[in-house]
């Protein structure tokens, strides 16, 4: 097998309020990177512009279509070479995307975007930034990041690149490891840490922060860094850097605008992590790790040997699937099952519970939400005594209305509700139903 090792370019710019001066500087360090037969350039956060006021950091802020990332794909293309912008200051049509906060004040600033372009100058992946550092303590000290932008909302699995499995992060994002942990579960192999950090806590943090995130993950862990003074009002720290996955730092710039470069090799990844199999040691029996991550549906899902139709599921995770029923005892009764096949509630490991009820929760709300109610019976059949007629785990989630069912006839209606004779709907009626859910979650 040959070799799995690619070149990457890492880039330290000062950024300041010009967007042309950024491009050029970028435009320079690409066609650098490609003639050093680089597979992919690593910029920082704020790649495209710093404000020198939080009206201007609002005001600059671009679409996806503006002309920047236009002339950014096009240099991509021209150089068959992948990008990864740091933080690209991101407007979003919240109407289009459906997106939380729509109509409030906070939700309408932009976002800080992790962009990634491929080779042939596409846009394959935005990360939102998570974490956003707001400190106020009266007398001392105000800094809100939420001022000028708004935090995502989803995690993004890692993206595949040329130069291996990609998790992406942006500055503060790197002081919470739950985020690296969870990429790494996803199968990430790099891990990615723009930033902008400010001179204090890069003299402090930086490299014992990006030191960890490697060796706790096993990962190799890349970080873009803006360098110097952008306005009378900000300088950051500089010293971009490459981690290995044994936490040895094998790239890094100082304080100038500059470029490091680094061999990514995915054999040795894996030689670190056959050597010290850490993730195979974790104690999933005493704690667990969960992380609210939504995927879409791909193809049928099997539910105790019935086969589900991608159309009919209307939310999933890594590890549940929420779904419109074929015989609903009322309107709006639907069904949360794991992926996994289960017969018994106690089969489940502690992580496909938590998934589980997660997913239930959030299900539930929306289904309140369309049937106008504030109330709900959600029960599992758990084997057949308890009336399970389908052997895999199942919840399910009925929404209720005053008059409905006296007392306890709930649970009669849901032990024979698939078995009354009543015919079953059609797919097409069931994908209708599917997509109004679909649109709300």
């Amino acid at each position: 097998m040959a070799p799995r090792r690619e070149m990457i370019a890492v880039c330290q710019m000062t950024s300041d309020h010009s967007m042309d001066k950024s491009f050029e500087t970028m435009k320079d360090m690409i066609q650098r990177a490609a003639d050093r037969k680089c597979k992919m350039v690593f910029f920082p956060e704020c790649c495209d512009f710093i404000g020198r006021t939080r009206e201007e950091s609002i005001d600059m802020a671009m679409y996806d279509t503006s002309s920047f990332i236009a002339a950014l794909r096009q240099e991509a293309l021209k150089n068959n070479i992948w990008l990864s912008l740091g933080g690209i200051h991101e407007k979003v049509d919240y109407s289009k995307e459906n997106l939380p906060n729509v109509d409030s004040k906070v939700g309408c600033k932009p976002k800080n975007c992790h962009m990634i372009i491929d080779e042939s100058g596409s846009i394959v992946e935005k990360y939102r930034k998570l974490h956003l550092f707001d400190l106020e303590i009266p007398g001392k000290v105000r800094l809100m990041e939420s001022e000028f932008s708004s935090a995502g909302h989803k995690l993004i699995p890692p993206v595949g690149t040329p130069v291996g499995r990609l998790g992406l992060g942006i500055c503060y994002d790197v002081r919470f490891p739950e985020l690296s942990l969870w990429y790494r579960r996803q199968g990430a192999e790099i891990l990615s840490y723009p930033a902008a950090f400010t001179v204090n806590t890069g003299l402090a943090h930086w490299e014992p922060l990006l030191r960890a995130r490697a060796i706790e993950t096993q990962s190799y862990v890349v970080a873009a860094a803006q360098t110097g003074k952008h306005n009378d009002k900000r300088s950051s720290y500089g010293h971009s850097m490459v981690v290995d996955p044994w936490g040895a730092v094998i790239a890094q710039c100082s304080e100038n605008v500059d470029m490091c470069f680094a061999e990514i090799n995915l054999d040795y990844l894996n030689e670190v992590r056959t050597m010290q199999p850490v993730f195979q040691h974790r104690r999933n029996d005493l704690y667990s790790f969960h992380a609210n991550s939504a995927t879409t549906p791909s193809g049928e899902l099997n539910f105790g040997g019935h086969k589900i139709s991608k159309d009919t599921v209307f939310y999933q995770t890594g590890l549940s699937y929420a779904f419109v029923n074929l015989k609903p005892a009322v309107e709006g009764h639907v069904l949360i099952s794991p992926l996994r096949d289960v017969l018994r509630l106690n089969e489940l490991t502690d992580e496909e519970t938590a998934d589980l009820f997660i997913v239930a929760k959030r299900v539930q709300s929306v289904i309140e939400k369309v049937y106008g109610t504030t109330s709900s019976t959600i029960a599992v059949q758990d084997g057949p005594l308890a009336g399970q007629s389908v052997k895999h785990v199942h919840v399910h989630i009925v929404p209720r209305k005053p008059g409905d069912f006296k007392e306890d006839q709930i649970y009669k209606e849901l032990e024979k509700h698939d078995r009354d004779g009543r015919p079953p709907r059609t797919p097409s009626e069931m994908a209708t139903e599917a997509e109004k859910y679909r649109k709300l979650m």
